[in-house]
């Protein structure tokens, strides 16, 4: 599962002209169901989305208060367009997006259960596979996206280990005693 959320002072939720959902500060979530996800990684994630710090706290402190923390409110928004791929041109392909059916199944739980772990009014929704016309007021630039699933890595360290059992403590001691020597002739240093 993909979610992006948005910090926001408000947002609202719109179709054929009518409102359906308006929140003010708290968080937009734009939530998308993969062809793999579960019912764990639903869970997970409405456990990540509260979580999340996203605000200061009352003293300064950076990256401190989650959503519930600051009592605020939370609109989810189904958007399978999160999952789109252009590796393969500039046209999006969405084969990693789960079917219309194991979605709108998932993306329900996924709801519910952000309901039941917070309080049920405070947490809106749009429609599901609805045209929505989503409005919004950031509160600052924050947009953090989350996936149950990210993808690996090949070779997270940067360092060439081809055909190498390497421990994690050696690339840290490695890491640690790089150095770079530059050589600069004598004459651009006049």
């Amino acid at each position: 599962m993909r979610t992006v959320l948005q910090r926001v002072k408000s947002a609202s939720v719109t179709v054929d002209g009518e409102l359906i959902s308006t929140i003010g500060k708290g968080i937009l979530v734009l939530a998308a169901v993969s062809k793999d996800d579960t019912e764990k990684d639903v869970e997970s994630m409405a456990g990540k989305v509260l979580k999340l710090k996203m605000w200061d706290d009352e003293n300064g402190g950076r990256w401190k208060r989650n959503v519930l923390d600051i009592k605020g409110e939370v609109l989810c928004v189904s958007q399978f367009t999160l999952l789109a791929s252009t590796r393969k041109g500039n046209k999006p392909d969405f084969h990693q997006s789960a079917s219309g059916v194991k979605a709108k199944e998932l993306y329900r739980s996924f709801f519910k259960k952000v309901q039941d772990l917070y309080e049920p009014e405070k947490v809106k929704d749009g429609i599901f596979a609805a045209m929505m016309d989503v409005t919004l007021v950031n509160d600052g630039p924050v947009t953090i996206q989350l996936d149950t699933n990210p993808p690996k890595m090949e070779n997270p360290s940067g360092l060439n280990t081809e055909g190498q059992t390497v421990e994690l403590n050696d690339l840290v001691g490695n890491l640690t005693r790089i150095t770079k020597e530059f050589q600069i002739s004598a004459e651009l240093l006049e």
